[in-house]
């Protein structure tokens, strides 16, 4: 199937239901045709890795079509260029984590592009440092802990930003590092106890955020079993 066929199909597959509880969600676009994630799942699987149709479908501009791009783009051919690119087209959190989650992350330059677009001033370009954060310390299973100790003071400067969006994907980025293990647990433990005594509302929503799962006995009993 060629973009034009991919956009036809993603056209009779939508409904005007699905469009309206987008906005439900938080999740603004200016072009959707209604087509849930499910659904889009299925076609990923006739379509396979693309990366030519990903690169046709993400310049489409349509939302369904962005993230189905992300499900069949070839992380091994995306290039720097590329990501800072459609990071600059994020419309919402959906494209967004989905994008980070189904395919930056799993670039030679996921760690780069985490570093540099939690600095950003743009609300989601922003927000993907900190998705691509959480990705890695899901998804690379290989890494040390060094650079996800590295990622903390850049966690703990972004927990001031008070863009809903943005702060959500702080405490994602906290939470999925104190997840990996013990080491890991008790140094994102330490930033989130700083980060809930705060005067200031955005960082102490975080750390709380964060405490609630991090200090949790479910959470410390299952990273005690896997020390073992």
């Amino acid at each position: 199937m060629g973009k034009d066929d991919v956009l036809a199909w993603l056209k009779k597959q939508g409904t005007r239901r699905t469009v309206d509880g987008m906005a439900r969600y938080g999740i603004v676009a200016q072009r959707a045709f209604g087509v849930p994630m499910g659904t889009l799942l299925s076609l990923k699987k006739q379509l396979g890795k693309d990366h030519a149709l990903a690169a046709a479908l993400w310049a489409s501009g349509w939302y369904e079509a962005r993230l189905l791009a992300a499900l069949v783009g070839d992380p091994e051919r995306v290039t720097r260029r590329q990501m800072n690119a459609w990071a600059a087209g994020f419309e919402n959190w959906a494209d967004c984590d989905t994008v980070c989650f189904q395919l930056f992350d799993r670039t030679p330059f996921a760690w780069e592009k985490a570093r540099q677009w939690a600095a950003s001033p743009r609300e989601f370009v922003r927000r993907a440092g900190f998705v691509l954060m959480a990705c890695l310390a899901l998804h690379d299973k290989t890494a040390s802990d060094r650079p996800f100790l590295a990622f903390l003071p850049l966690i703990e400067r972004g927990a001031r930003d008070e863009r809903n969006f943005v702060k959500k994907g702080v405490s994602w980025a906290l939470r999925s590092i104190g997840r990996r293990n013990l080491a890991l647990n008790a140094a994102a433990l330490a930033v989130a106890k700083r980060l809930a005594l705060s005067p200031d509302a955005a960082p102490r929503w975080v750390g709380k955020d964060a405490l609630r799962e991090l200090a949790s006995p479910k959470v410390r009993a299952r990273l005690a079993r896997r020390a073992r």
